[in-house]
């Protein structure tokens, strides 16, 4: 059973669970992008750390750095559902963009998401 994040109650009072096995996926990389290590007390290494590039400086070298981090992070972590194919990171003012190319292991359908933060 898949859970639909964030948690909460469906109408009959249970744990409600995601619309597809689509959305789920994309509601696990969303949780694993901006979940800090250190954050989950059973899963320490669990997150990518992204949140703490709000405020670095903008950088090409910095752009290289994070996209690395996060296919790492992304690899690790949900190797099994997702085979990853691009990962890009922008930060504009206060807000951080990742997108990332992806393909659903099950499935072999292809999916570009994007996912946007303002800084914390």
């Amino acid at each position: 059973m898949n859970v639909a994040h964030p948690y909460h109650f469906d109408a009959r009072g249970r744990t409600a669970e995601p619309a597809s096995d689509e959305r789920h996926i994309r509601e696990l990389i969303e949780q694993l992008l901006f979940t800090s290590p250190g954050e989950r007390v059973n899963r320490p290494t669990f997150g990518s750390g992204v949140l703490n590039l709000v405020f670095a400086g903008n950088s090409p070298e910095l752009a290289a750095a994070s996209q690395l981090m996060i296919q790492g992070a992304l690899q690790q972590w949900l190797a099994d559902l997702i085979q990853v194919e691009a990962v890009r990171v922008e930060s504009v003012d206060s807000t951080l963009g990742i997108t990332v190319r992806y393909v659903i292991r099950r499935t072999q359908e292809r999916r570009t998401t994007e996912f946007r933060r303002p800084a914390p």
